[in-house]
């Protein structure tokens, strides 16, 4: 048999497919990227956590950030190419889908939650670092609209903060652990809307792409990861489109 040369062989041929997706799937919903000409970090500050945690100022801007941003996602709905790796899922054909992506449209769009690894968190929980607690989001942006106050765990009063990893926090173990072992034994990775630049999380697609595994890219615009010998196949243009018609087209032969 032949070596698969499009999107639509190596879907079609793959039974373990790890998509590794970023912020460009989510673009078509209305959610803005980071780095891109309209990017949030044009018109926001980063806040590191060394400073979320020691300057109140700062606390409250973060969380008037991503309280504005729970509110504004609310309405969202997962685009064409978030549907379309359910479809794979549908089929038996999806392994995991590793995200950088704090949105949550991965879950809405009906990823089971076994197969999702939210590598940077979700802006839709409140977490404690110190003891743990983790919480549904929506009441306490809310009490912060109201009030301006920043809150602490109602279990050991360290101050809360939104279940996003921010710089200088260091990954959960246990959604690395999980990306780790996706990544163990797939037939197939494909990298979708990323820009394939921030670190850690962009090193988990290449793990299996340097074990021989076919790693296939498509993004609209340049990629940190174009022209190494371990990319099998790079398609460049509009993730709505190319995902969404390759794996219509694979589900057709198998229906």
């Amino acid at each position: 048999m032949n070596e698969p040369s499009t999107l639509l062989e190596y879907l079609v041929a793959a039974e373990r497919i790890v998509v590794f997706t970023g912020a460009g799937i989510s673009t078509g919903a209305g959610i803005p990227d980071y780095r891109g000409p309209e990017g949030i970090w044009k018109t926001r500050p980063q806040i590191d956590l060394n400073t979320y945690l020691t300057d109140p100022e700062k606390q409250r801007d973060y969380w008037r950030h991503k309280g504005e941003d729970f509110f504004q996602w609310g309405a969202a709905e997962p685009t064409p190419a978030h549907r379309a790796l359910t479809k794979l899922q549908d089929l038996g054909k999806l392994h995991a889908v590793i995200t950088q992506n704090i949105d949550g449209l991965h879950r809405r769009a009906g990823i089971r939650p076994d197969r999702l690894v939210e590598l940077h968190g979700c802006n839709d929980r409140v977490v404690c670092i110190e003891c743990g607690f983790s919480d549904a989001a929506e009441r306490w942006y809310d009490d912060y609209r109201k009030s301006g106050i920043v809150p602490d765990c109602p279990h050991c009063q360290h101050v809360l903060k939104p279940g996003v990893i921010q710089f200088g926090e260091t990954l959960r173990e246990e959604d690395l652990v999980r990306a780790q072992r996706a990544m163990a034994d797939p037939d197939l990775v494909i990298a979708v809307g990323s820009t394939l630049a921030v670190q850690p999380a962009a090193t988990f697609p290449l793990m299996a792409a340097r074990a021989g595994i076919p790693y296939l890219i498509i993004n609209q615009g340049e990629t940190a990861h174009d022209g190494l010998p371990h990319v099998a196949l790079r398609l460049e243009g509009d993730v709505q489109t190319i995902l969404p018609e390759a794996v219509d087209d694979a589900a057709a032969m198998f229906g």
